[in-house]
C-alpha cells in the first residue's frame, strides 16, 4: 500500500487559504449586492413619496382642464396629486364613493397610464355612480386607478381625457353630465369607455369606432337617439355593448356581424354581453346575431323589435342567460333551445309563443329561473322535476290546460311559481301557500277561478265601495277609512284579504337582489301634501300587480287611483334620471299607456290621481298595473323599474238601498222566483205528459231549468 505523504503545517495553511478566498468573495458580493437593492428601493420610495415625484406638467394641466370640464371643483393643485394625501384621496366606507387618486411612478415622474383593471399596470379615471375617482397612488404592483364617484358632476364630456395619452379606462357612469361625446376621443386608445346614466343626447357618434381597441361599451340610460351607426362594427375587440334605454331607432346595422367577441367589466368575470332593451327598434330581431358564438348573455327587452325570434339563435350555445321580452307582430313557434344546456336564466317573455312548452328544457340542468309567462302556451306543464336549482317559474297568463303536476306541489316556499291566469283542471288544486299564485288558475267557478283560496271568504253580503291604502297601515282621508295592506309581496303572490279584495304579485326584479319586502316602497323625503299618509309607502311589481274587489254589487262604479313617485328624485342627481312606466287596466280595458307618475305629477313627491268610469259584472273588479318593458331599470340603482301605486278608492256611481229596501227586495225576488219554479214546473209537466219525449230526458230538461233558477235566486243574494 503506498501512503500518502504527510503533509506539513505550511502546506495545510495554504491548502485552506485556496477554499476560503472564494468564499470570502462570495460573501463580499452578497453583501454589495444587498446594499445596491437598498439603494434602489430608497429611490423607488423617494420617486413615489419625495418632492421629485410629480406628473409632468402637461399631465397636470389636462387634469386641470378635466376637472373644470367636470365641475369638480375641489381639487387642489398646490399640493402633489401623487402623495397619495389631502383631497386627491378621500376615505370612504361607501362603496358607491371614492375620491382617491393613484399614480405610476417610475425613478423620477409618474404617469397616467391606464390598462384594464387587472394585475398589469393600469390607470383609471372613473367618474362612476356620480362620483369621480381619480386614482394616481404609489403601489408596488404598478396599479394605477383614478376614481371620481357619488359626486353628481353637472358638467360635460371633457374632451382634455385626450390629452392623457396613456389613458385605457373612462369611466363617467351615474352622473349628471350633458352634451355630446367629444371628437378629440377618437385619438385615444381607450380599452373601456362608460358613461350611463347621464344627460348625454344627440346620435351615437360614428368616429366611436375609430377607437379600435375597445373592449367595453357603455352608453345606457341617456337620451341618445337615432340609429345605431354601422362603424361600430369595426370595434373587433368589443366585449361587451350596452345601448339600453336610450331613444334608438331604425333597425340594427348589418356591421355589427363582426363584434364575434362580445366581458363585463362591472363583476371582472367573463360574461360576454350584449344589452340593447327600451328602445325604439325597427324590424326583426337580426339574423347576424349567430356571429355571436361567444356570446354568454343577451338582453333585447321591450326594444321595439318584431317577431319571431329567430331560428338562428339555437347556435349560442354559450349562453348562460337569455332575456326576450315585449316582441310585436304575429304569433310564432317556440323558438330552438336544444343547445342551450349551459343557460342559467330564461326569459321568452310576452314574444307571441303560440306553442307547447317544449321538454327539452328539462335538459338545462342549471336553470334557476324560467320565464314564460304573457304567451300563448297551450298543453300541460312538462316534468321540471330534474331541474333542483329551478327556484323561480314564470307561466302566468297563458293557455295552459290539464293538471297542475305533482312536480310543483311537492315544491316548498323557497320556490317560487306563478301560474295564474291560466286554465288548469278544478280537481288539480293544490292547497295554497305564499310561493305558489294561483290566481286565476283554473276553468272552474268563481271561488276556483280566484285562485281556490277564496273558498274561505264566501261572499256574506253586497258591498258598494272599497277602499285601500296600497303597502301602507288603516288611515283616515276625510270622512274614508282606507283599509291597511301591509302584507310582503313577491314573485308569486297570491294574497286574499278579508271576503271582499286581495291583490297578486307577479314578477322578479332579474337584475337585483330583491327580498319580499322590498315590494313595498316607503318614501325617502318628508312629504308635504295633504293626507300624506297615503302616500308614504306604495306598492310595487317588477312585472303585473293585480287588484281585485269582490262582492260588490253590480252597477256602475267610479275609480280613483292615487300616485305619487316616492323613490326617484328630480334634483340635479343622476337620482332624477330615472323613468318610471308603466301601464293600466281596469276590467281588462287598457286606461293608462306608458303612464309615467312623475310627469303627470309634474314631479316627484307630488300627488296625482286618476278617475275612471267602470262598471262591475258578476261582483267582481280587477285593476291591473303592467310593466311592459319601458323606462329605465338602473336608476337610482339597478332593479328599479315597475308600477307603483299609492291607494286605492272605489264608489259606487248609484243609490245605496237602504237595509230595509234591501230586505224587502230580497223578500220581493224570491217570491218572484218562486212563482218562475212553480211556472216552469207546470210548463215542464205538460210537455212530459203530452210532449213525445222520453222520461229521462223529460228529468234532464226539468233539473237544468230548476238549476239554472237556484242560480238565479242566489245572483239575487
Amino acid at each position: 500500500m503506498v501512503k500518502s505523504p504527510l503533509r506539513n503545517p505550511e502546506q495545510l495553511l495554504k491548502s485552506h487559504r485556496t477554499w476560503e478566498y472564494p468564499l470570502d468573495e462570495l460573501i463580499m458580493f452578497f453583501f454589495f449586492f444587498n446594499c445596491l437593492l437598498l439603494l434602489l428601493l430608497s429611490l423607488a420610495t423617494l420617486s413615489c413619496f419625495g418632492l421629485a415625484s410629480q406628473l409632468p406638467q402637461d399631465e397636470l394641466e389636462a387634469l386641470r382642464e378635466i376637472g373644470e370640464q367636470l365641475g369638480k371643483k375641489d381639487w387642489n393643485f398646490s399640493l402633489n396629486p401623487c402623495d397619495g394625501k389631502s383631497n386627491w384621496t378621500t376615505p370612504s366606507t361607501d362603496k358607491y364613493y371614492n375620491n382617491s387618486v393613484t399614480c405610476h411612478c417610475s425613478l423620477d415622474k409618474c404617469h397616467v397610464d391606464t390598462m384594464e383593471p387587472s394585475d398589469t399596470p393600469s390607470y383609471w379615471i372613473v367618474l362612476h355612480i356620480n362620483q369621480f375617482v381619480s386614482d394616481i397612488r404609489c403601489s408596488g404592483d404598478d396599479m394605477e386607478k383614478r376614481f371620481l364617484r357619488g359626486q353628481d358632476l353637472a358638467g360635460v364630456l371633457p374632451p382634455s381625457l385626450a390629452k392623457l395619452r396613456y389613458l385605457k379606462v373612462i369611466d363617467l357612469n351615474r352622473n349628471y353630465l350633458s352634451g355630446h361625446i367629444p371628437l378629440e376621443w377618437a385619438s385615444t386608445q381607450l380599452e373601456y369607455l362608460g358613461v350611463s346614466v347621464n344627460r348625454l343626447s344627440g346620435r351615437i357618434p360614428g368616429f366611436l369606432g375609430d377607437i379600435v381597441t375597445l373592449k367595453y361599451l357603455c352608453l345606457e340610460t341617456n337620451m341618445f337617439s337615432g340609429t345605431v351607426p354601422p362603424e361600430l362594427g369595426k370595434l373587433v375587440n368589443l366585449e361587451n355593448l350596452i345601448l339600453s334605454s336610450n331613444n334608438l331607432t331604425g333597425e340594427l346595422p348589418e356591421d355589427l356581424a363582426n363584434l364575434t367577441n362580445l366581458i363585463e367589466l362591472y363583476s371582472l368575470q367573463p360574461f360576454l354581453l350584449f344589452r340593447i332593451s327600451s328602445n325604439n327598434f325597427a324590424g326583426k330581431i337580426p339574423h347576424f346575431i349567430q356571429s355571436w358564438k361567444r356570446l354568454q348573455k343577451l338582453e333585447i327587452q321591450a326594444s321595439g323589435f318584431e317577431g319571431p325570434i329567430p331560428s338562428d339563435i339555437s347556435v349560442l350555445n354559450n349562453l348562460s342567460e337569455l332575456r326576450i321580452s315585449d316582441l310585436t307582430g304575429e304569433s310564432s313557434k317556440f323558438p330552438p333551445l336544444t343547445n342551450m344546456i349551459s343557460l342559467r336564466r330564461l326569459m321568452l317573455r310576452s314574444c307571441n309563443i303560440s306553442d307547447l312548452i317544449p321538454k327539452d328544457i328539462a335538459d338545462m340542468k342549471n336553470l334557476l329561473a324560467l320565464d314564460l309567462s304573457f304567451n300563448k302556451l297551450e298543453g300541460n306543464i312538462p316534468d321540471l322535476r330534474g331541474l333542483g336549482s329551478l327556484e323561480l317559474v314564470c307561466l302566468s297568463n297563458n293557455l295552459l290546460t290539464g293538471n297542475i303536476p305533482d312536480w310543483i306541489k311537492d315544491r316548498d316556499y323557497t320556490h317560487q311559481i306563478d301560474l295564474s291566469y291560466n286554465n288548469f283542471s278544478e280537481q288539480s288544486a293544490p292547497s295554497c301557500r305564499d310561493s305558489l299564485n294561483l290566481f286565476r288558475s283554473f276553468s272552474g267557478g268563481k271561488n276556483l277561478e280566484l285562485g281556490g283560496c277564496q273558498k274561505d271568504f264566501p261572499c256574506s253580503k253586497d258591498h258598494y265601495s272599497l277602499h285601500i291604502n296600497c303597502g301602507g297601515e288603516e288611515t283616515r282621508s276625510g270622512n274614508i277609512v282606507y283599509e291597511e295592506d301591509k302584507d310582503e309581496g313577491g314573485p308569486a303572490k297570491f294574497q286574499p284579504k278579508k271576503d271582499n279584495w286581495g291583490f297578486s304579485s307577479s314578477g322578479h326584479f332579474w337584475d337585483g337582489d330583491k327580498i319580499a319586502s322590498d315590494y313595498i316602497a316607503t318614501n325617502v323625503s318628508i312629504l308635504k301634501m295633504n293626507y300624506s299618509e297615503l302616500y308614504t309607502t306604495a306598492r310595487l311589481s317588477p312585472l303585473s300587480l293585480t287588484y281585485y274587489g269582490r262582492c260588490l254589487a253590480d252597477g256602475k262604479y267610479s275609480v280613483k287611483l292615487h300616485f305619487a313617485e316616492i323613490i326617484m328624485r328630480d334634483n340635479e342627481s343622476f337620482h332624477s334620471l330615472g323613468r318610471r312606466i308603466f301601464d293600466v287596466y281596469i276590467q281588462d280595458k287598457l286606461e293608462l299607456k306608458d303612464f309615467d307618475i312623475a310627469q303627470a305629477a309634474s314631479g316627484v313627491d307630488k300627488v296625482v290621481v286618476k278617475e275612471f268610469k267602470t262598471s262591475v259584472k258578476n261582483k267582481t273588479l280587477e285593476i291591473c298595473f303592467h310593466w311592459a318593458g319601458k323606462g329605465t331599470t338602473a336608476v337610482p340603482t339597478r332593479a328599479t323599474y315597475g308600477p307603483l301605486i299609492s291607494a286605492i278608492s272605489v264608489e259606487s256611481d248609484f243609490p245605496i238601498p237602504s237595509e230595509g229596501k234591501r230586505k224587502k227586495i230580497l223578500i220581493g225576488s224570491l217570491a218572484l222566483a218562486l212563482v218562475l219554479i212553480l211556472i216552469i214546473s207546470g210548463i215542464a209537466c205538460w210537455k212530459c205528459y203530452f210532449g213525445g219525449k222520453s222520461s229521462t230526458e223529460q228529468g234532464m230538461s226539468y233539473n237544468g231549468l230548476m238549476s239554472m233558477m237556484i242560480a238565479d235566486v242566489t245572483l239575487v243574494k
